[in-house]
């Protein structure tokens, strides 16, 4: 029974897949093979090109946001850093001026005599560890007078200094670190007025007396 006769309009499709043309008895190229091989080197690298320049563009711009982030980081981890020292500093300082008048009873109570038995050590522990944190005195009888560490309540004249000098220390100073928690309060002698001239006058005489001979 033909298609036709058994209600279907449609004839089979033969393909001929042999390799071998039959009338020529060459072999047949295909059409698939050799022009999309062709084809597909031409188009491989003419998009080889542009794809391999965007990623090398791309790699740029990644990289230079990487070392921009590196950069950031560190600068907001070392202003953190400095923000922190900055904090504690500030409480410790805070903390130990606090203390001072505790020291300066300790300190006339060693100048009277009366720092004995266990008030002694406890005094001892606790300037040890105000020490530890930072904490030193200072102002010395003889020291010359600067105003940028020195709080002057007495002055005076004298003919012992040749410059303005502590001549006594009232009350020490305290630094911790570098930064003045408190000005050592002095006693400050200038050299007397008149020593000056009476010098000079001395210079004179003993200058004239070979003179006279």
């Amino acid at each position: 029974m033909s298609p036709r006769e058994n209600g279907s309009e449609e004839e089979p499709v033969i393909r001929d897949n042999r390799k071998i043309d039959p009338e020529t008895g060459k072999a047949r190229e295909s059409a698939e093979d050799a022009p999309e091989g062709a084809l597909g080197d031409q188009g491989t690298q003419t998009a080889a090109a542009p794809a391999e320049g965007s990623a090398t563009d791309l790699l740029a711009e990644r990289t230079a946001d990487l070392q921009r982030l590196q950069a950031e980081f560190s600068n907001y981890r070392k202003r953190v850093e400095r923000d922190r020292i900055a904090v504690r500093e500030q409480a410790v300082a805070s903390v130990l001026t606090e203390l001072l008048p505790v020291l300066d009873d300790i300190g006339r109570a060693r100048d009277h005599g009366e720092l004995t038995g266990g008030f002694a050590k406890v005094s001892e522990s606790l300037e040890a560890a105000v020490g530890k944190l930072g904490l030193t005195a200072y102002g010395t009888k003889g020291d010359l007078f600067d105003p940028t560490v020195h709080e002057a309540l007495l002055h005076s004249y004298s003919a012992e200094v040749t410059e303005p000098t502590c001549v006594e220390i009232l009350q020490p100073g305290y630094r911790i670190n570098e930064r003045i928690l408190r000005a050592a309060r002095v006693a400050v002698a200038e050299p007397s007025e008149e020593a000056a001239p009476e010098e000079t006058a001395t210079g004179s005489g003993e200058s004239g007396g070979p003179d006279d001979n």
